[in-house]
């Protein structure tokens, strides 16, 4: 009994430590806590990268293989003149604290992270179509709690001018507890949207980030 108990507690701590580390390195430190636990969403760029094919058992499945980068399109991207589908900078993570304790590394309940995303197109004259995925993980803090975590998502469509012509918010949800402090997600969704006369479907970008205007959160 006394074995099991130190056991939760070191893999709480371990958690812990690497959140506190996060947020000791400037703040934000993304690539301090995610080298803590194994993986970098900095590193090769893994959050842009796209595996073949868009489902969501596939994207879980990368997002806890980990590793310096997605599974990419064999031979380079099958879809170049698609949209590209890409995190929002900045927004690919998401740390909750405590109310009143935003930006104190002790003061962590929970962080998200977007770490995998993939794509496909369909065009019909001037109609696109783009089935987009994303999967990553929701981190324990050392004050938070065991049980469901949801955190909202924000994409949307940019043209050739940076300009927003859709947008679509969901939520990602995944459980967390002392003795399994990460919990993985994914959601595979499409956006359809009319390229003008003149315009290029791969001037336009899909992008994917987590809600910053969400309580507590920093």
């Amino acid at each position: 009994m006394a074995q099991s108990v130190m056991t939760r507690l070191g893999t709480a701590a371990g958690v812990a430590l690497a959140l506190i580390g996060a947020a000791a390195v400037g703040g934000c430190g993304m690539g301090s806590l995610t080298s803590g636990l194994g993986s970098s969403i900095l590193g090769g760029g893994s959050a842009n990268a796209e595996p073949t094919g868009v489902s969501e058992q596939d994207l879980i499945a990368a997002a806890k293989a980990g590793g310096d980068g997605a599974p990419a399109f064999a031979g380079g991207d099958s879809q170049p003149g698609c949209p590209r589908f890409v995190t929002w900078p900045r927004d690919s993570y998401l740390t909750i604290y405590e109310p009143g304790r935003v930006g104190d590394g002790l003061a962590i309940m929970h962080r998200g992270e977007i770490t995998k995303t993939a794509r496909e197109c369909h065009m019909n004259g001037s109609q696109v179509t783009v089935k987009y995925g994303f999967s990553g993980r929701i981190l324990l803090g050392p004050r938070g709690h065991s049980g469901p975590i949801s955190l909202p998502i924000n994409v949307f469509v940019t043209d050739s001018k940076r300009e927003r012509i859709t947008e679509d918010k969901l939520r990602v949800d995944a459980s967390v507890a002392v003795e399994n402090p990460i919990g993985y997600f994914s959601a595979v969704r499409t956006v359809t949207f009319n390229v003008p006369e003149g315009a290029r479907p791969g001037e336009f970008e899909v992008y994917v980030g987590f809600d910053r205007n969400t309580p507590n959160a920093g």
